[in-house]
């Protein structure tokens, strides 16, 4: 059965007077009038006046999105609070207080209602699917029907923690060469516009045909000098037809996903990555007590990648036939050998989810490194870019000079 998606709801402005007769106002989310009253009625506010709240559009195109960093920060204070003995509907309030990004606590107060309506978390939680997957759902679900939420949301902390912090690396990994692209790319611009028109100055005094090199050098020049905004254009339309077609198609988003993994020096980290990933996410979902079957297809969609979603699901179908997962990881041809030998060990031994945790850390590490070293080395590759384009420019510049020289 689907479950509907939840929109943001109304807010409710109201004034009233508390439990000890201090007047007070303020804003409380809710579905409609007549809810918003109840949740008012429940905080022991005798209500004076209250009032829908309305949008002001500016304010709905500026309001700040929800991203995966809100959530992580939601689930770890969340855990921590019921870690310290505070009840679940009074720590999403404390949460939410302390969140900045509003739009993340429209979404906990939201959350808070629904549970003081008779939802269960994870019930309150698919409202949401916007912002809380599946795997998510499904291992809030877990903690609430064994009676230790506590310490499953824990895990969901952590786990939600190392993904934000992998995610973060990949994305530090792919600033670097888009850097070097863009510097590139405006320093050409800068010498094009700037400095070579200053020696074509000079070369037209020379009255002589310039070299090839030169003169191919001051043809770009004097194209860029009149269509730079063209350029500029072009180039932005083509990021924007990009995006867009990542956004609207599958067939587009599945190339990419290949090609991620064929990239020289970024497809291996990106390998590295989906291990970890596929690892720490079949470990936790395997050790809060979901059946091997169910995790591997939670875990299929967290690999973010349509390559390792379909090996993983067809591993999903051979584990359901009985096969064990070391035989059916290794038919893939999709994992490493010291990937597949810790499952295996892991099998063996009863303690799978302690090795897909060792694999997870280990690639993790991998990964780390992996940034780091490609930091290290691109760098000097930004050095010798810029040492390229205007020693080329040089050469191109006084080849004329050179020539007149020899001449005489």
């Amino acid at each position: 059965m689907a479950v509907k998606k939840a929109q943001m709801m109304p807010t409710f402005a109201y004034e009233g007077v508390d439990r000890k007769g201090a007047k007070i106002k303020g804003e409380v989310p809710a579905r409609n009038m007549a809810l918003a009253k109840v949740t008012l009625r429940k905080q022991g506010v005798t209500i004076k006046t209250i009032r829908e709240k309305r949008k002001n559009i500016l304010e709905g195109v500026m309001k700040k999105k929800v991203n995966s960093l809100d959530i992580t920060i939601f689930t770890r204070q969340l855990a921590t609070m019921m870690k310290a003995g505070v009840p679940l509907v009074q720590g999403f309030e404390i949460v939410a207080e302390g969140l900045e990004n509003p739009s993340m606590r429209e979404v906990v107060l939201g959350i808070k209602g629904e549970v003081e309506g008779g939802n269960t978390f994870a019930g309150a939680l698919r409202k949401y699917p916007q912002y809380f997957d599946n795997l998510f759902c499904s291992l809030v679900e877990s903690g609430e029907q064994s009676g230790a939420l506590e310490t499953m949301l824990d895990r969901v902390a952590i786990y939600k923690e190392k993904s934000e912090l992998l995610k973060q690396k990949i994305k530090k990994a792919m600033k670097y060469p888009i850097s070097v692209l863009v510097v590139a790319m405006i320093v050409t611009i800068l010498l094009m516009v700037k400095v070579v028109p200053v020696f074509q100055d000079l070369f037209a005094s020379f009255g002589a045909d310039l070299p090839g090199f030169t003169q191919m050098v001051v043809n770009m020049s004097n194209w860029t000098q009149k269509y730079w905004f063209v350029l500029i254009i072009v180039i932005a339309i083509l990021i924007t037809c990009i995006l867009e077609a990542k956004k609207r198609s599958k067939k587009f988003r599945d190339a990419l996903d290949h090609l991620a993994l064929k990239l020289p020096i970024f497809g291996d980290l990106v390998y590295k990555a989906i291990i970890a990933r596929y690892s720490r996410t079949l470990a936790t979902t395997f050790a809060a007590g979901v059946p091997l079957i169910d995790a591997l297809e939670s875990t299929a969609g967290a690999t973010n990648n349509v390559v390792y979603e379909n090996a993983v699901m067809k591993i999903r179908e051979d584990v359901a036939t009985g096969q064990q997962l070391q035989f059916a990881m290794r038919a893939s041809n999709r994992f490493p050998p010291m990937a597949i030998q810790m499952v295996a060990i892991g099998e063996e031994s009863g303690a799978l989810d302690s090795m897909l945790d060792k694999v997870a850390t280990h690639y993790e590490n991998e990964v780390d490194n992996a940034v780091d070293g490609l930091t290290s080395m691109m760098e000097p590759l930004i050095m010798v870019v810029l040492g390229v384009l205007v020693g080329g420019l040089v050469v191109a510049m006084y080849l004329p000079i050179f020539q007149m020289g020899s001449v005489m």
